[in-house]
């Protein structure tokens, strides 16, 4: 596990080296979702992003201590501790929670238990409005969780595929590129 203090001290580095540290929440802007989930949130880079940009944006993690260091970056995201494969967001009246974006940015999907990456897309499907976005960005490994695989599961979630990249820059999507941003919607009803 990667500690928490080191990962947003690498990214304090890269930004003060020039570098857009922000890739995946100005991907994420450019589709102008009203709300974002950020499954996976960590230490709450990107939610913060999203919130600063006007974007009514939730954070979930299973890391109370990743957790603690978010709430102390915003106060403008909702965070929430949970698992992923049994996630239900809901309101105070005990209503669902939908989101026209969920994120499942940061190498999530290749970090998940082996075996409970279907249960977890299920859970994710299930928080987007009808139109409603899976943006999923991850390393393409050898003998890991495959893209076949990645799509397999969306499909079996109810997603259909809605675009596809090599980069959280919008670059071409090439099979032997590493790395994939996937775009999956959830059909009109």
């Amino acid at each position: 596990m990667v500690r928490r203090d080191s990962h947003d001290e690498r990214f304090r580095r890269l930004a003060a080296a020039g570098h857009d540290v922000h890739g995946e929440a100005s991907f994420v802007a450019g589709y102008q979702p009203a709300t974002v989930l950020d499954a996976g949130c960590g230490t709450g880079r990107v939610a913060v992003e999203l919130a600063r940009r006007g974007i009514r944006t939730v954070g979930v993690d299973n890391d109370a201590g990743a957790l603690d260091v978010a709430r102390s970056k915003s106060s403008d995201v909702r965070w929430l501790l949970g698992e992923l494969h049994s996630l239900h967001v809901t309101r105070r009246s005990g209503a669902p929670v939908m989101f026209h974006v969920v994120l499942a940015a940061g190498n999530l999907m290749i970090l998940l238990p082996r075996g409970s990456e279907s249960r977890v897309l299920t859970r994710l499907a299930a928080h987007l409005v009808p139109g409603g976005l899976l943006v999923a960005g991850f390393q393409l490994l050898d003998g890991n969780y495959s893209l076949a695989d990645y799509d397999d599961d969306c499909a079996a979630a109810g997603l259909e595929l809605y675009e596809r990249f090599s980069t959280w820059s919008r670059d071409p999507f090439r099979v032997d590129g590493g790395y994939v941003v996937a775009v999956h919607r959830r059909p009109r009803d």
